[in-house]
């Protein structure tokens, strides 16, 4: 057991975030005579990277904030018929873009948001574009057709025309504020907000585009930790932080933002100036509208919390490199952020416990949990559990403070779901995964005091910190980030087999 207790530091002001931010937003609206449409970059809710590098933000509190802005907002939905025609999956939740269009809609619905319609961008024809047109109808939902266009983005004078933008359909919006989303990046939300202006205009409507990133922050220093856990974060797309060099040139004053977005500039202030006749804007970071970096509260909470976080992707990284799915190049990004912020993987004590005691058990898998204490505890494979699972109840058992010699699950639990695993199933592995663990912990929490004791304790993990020296089952690494655990793992596979589940 380890005795660095941990505390818990809130760096940021959520309350004082959704009120700055819907209030930049709404005088944003008024600058463009009642019409804006807002581009919307990463994860509309359920933003859980950056609720772990700014303490104290709530995953939920971009939807939040449009909720108090409710009764003005209509959300567009942007999905690449490219994307539909290949099947791209978003990594995280598992399912493909076209799929996620149709939660994110119920999603949105479900909060009381107004979805008015899905666009699909760069259609050239694809018969799957067409199929999923087709079912979203069926659906009642309306669908607009945004085609590919020859010269994008560079040949301005002929994008911003009858055979460029003109081709596209009108989308027919009825709120001030449409906010233009997405599954994913590439999707073609800032083509659709161009060519949403070029069809206002035509109509004499005024109307103007923003753009609402959460990161970088442009008004903290460009090697700030929060502003690299934010290239970490994106280290497979290669963005790379920058200082605007129109903001300095306008105004003098320092303003980091990413590279595509500083390299697009000219180009969008040409069509900017195409659609209108002159732009808005002096920079790109002038286009942006977060109030971010305005409503931390205690920088040093922030810098530690974004340290462990280009940590934690550094280890993920490693695995995915492993897993056939990031390159060197991506590694190599990884560990030069972490020269940048001072860190390395010492800094993160639940490595050195799970490799320590992998050791000691002569080189069996380990996982370490740090828990809110500070206290560590360990969990390893035994002939009824794996390593994920014992680690679990080893943490829960620590939190309510029961002995460790107690067994939390009745071992006639344990036998028919291992016959169940091996002999019906026909699983090799006869020990209990974490959530098959967690099944049976419920099941004798029905008749034992100690173990309802345990399942209390649960949700005292949400936050903590894990480590692993082998890379998990998925089913294991799911559990773990239902729970809230921050879990890492070393590059290495617990066998010498080709093919992993």
């Amino acid at each position: 057991m380890g005795d660095n207790k941990v505390i818990a530091t809130v760096g940021f002001d959520n309350d004082a975030y959704i009120r700055r931010q819907s209030e930049q937003i709404t005088k944003r609206i008024g600058e463009f005579g009642g019409k804006l449409y807002l581009e919307f970059g990463g994860k509309l809710f359920d933003d859980y990277h950056a609720a772990r590098v700014l303490p104290g933000f709530e995953p939920d509190s971009k939807v939040r904030m449009l909720q108090k802005l409710s009764d003005d907002v209509e959300i567009v939905i942007v999905i690449n018929a490219g994307d539909i025609e290949k099947n791209k999956m978003r990594s995280d939740i598992g399912i493909t873009y076209d799929t996620d269009v149709l939660r994110l809609i119920d999603v949105y619905r479900n909060l009381k948001l107004y979805v008015g319609s899905v666009v699909i961008a760069q259609y050239a024809g694809q018969a799957s574009a067409d199929a999923f047109k087709e079912r979203l109808e069926r659906s009642g939902i309306r669908v607009f057709i945004n085609y590919t266009i020859d010269g994008y983005p560079y040949n301005v004078r002929h994008i911003v025309g009858e055979n460029g933008y003109g081709k596209n359909e009108y989308i027919e919006t009825t709120h001030p504020l449409v906010v233009v989303t997405a599954p994913g990046p590439g999707s073609g939300k800032m083509a659709t907000c161009l060519s949403q202006l070029y069809h206002e205009n035509m109509r004499g409507v005024q109307a103007g585009y923003a753009k609402f990133e959460t990161f970088p922050i442009w008004n903290l220093s460009l090697k700030h930790p929060l502003n690299l856990a934010y290239e970490a974060a994106t280290a497979d797309l290669n963005d790379v932080n920058m200082i605007d060099p129109y903001h300095f040139e306008a105004y003098g004053i320092p303003a980091v933002n990413y590279n595509r977005d500083v390299e697009i500039f000219p180009v969008l202030n040409t069509i900017f100036k195409k659609i209108s006749g002159e732009s808005p804007y002096k920079s790109p970071t002038d286009m942006g509208v977060n109030m971010t970096g305005y409503c931390i509260t205690d920088d040093s909470a922030v810098i530690k919390a974004s340290c462990d976080e280009i940590i934690r992707r550094y280890f993920n990284t490693l695995c995915d490199r492993r897993r056939g799915r990031a390159s060197d190049s991506s590694v190599e990004k990884l560990e030069l952020l972490m020269k940048q912020a001072g860190i390395s993987v010492d800094d993160r004590p639940v490595v050195k416990s799970a490799l320590d005691r992998s050791y000691e058990i002569g080189g069996q898998p380990a996982i370490a949990i740090q828990l809110p204490d500070g206290r560590v505890v360990t969990g390893k494979t035994s002939d009824l559990l794996g390593p994920a699972s014992a680690a679990l109840l080893n943490a829960v058992k620590a939190l309510g403070f029961i002995e460790r010699s107690v067994h939390l699950i009745n071992p006639e639990t344990i036998e028919p779901i291992q016959k169940l695993k091996t002999e019906i199933l026909g699983n090799r592995n006869p020990r209990l995964h974490s959530d098959e663990a967690l099944i049976a912990l419920s099941i004798s929490a029905s008749e034992s005091e100690t173990a309802r004791c345990a399942m209390r304790h649960l949700a005292t993990l949400r936050g903590c910190e894990a480590h692993s020296t082998i890379i998990l089952a998925q089913v294991d690494e799911d559990l773990y980030r239902r729970l809230g655990i921050n879990l890492t793992c070393e590059p290495q596979y617990n066998t010498k087999n080709l093919f992993h589940k």
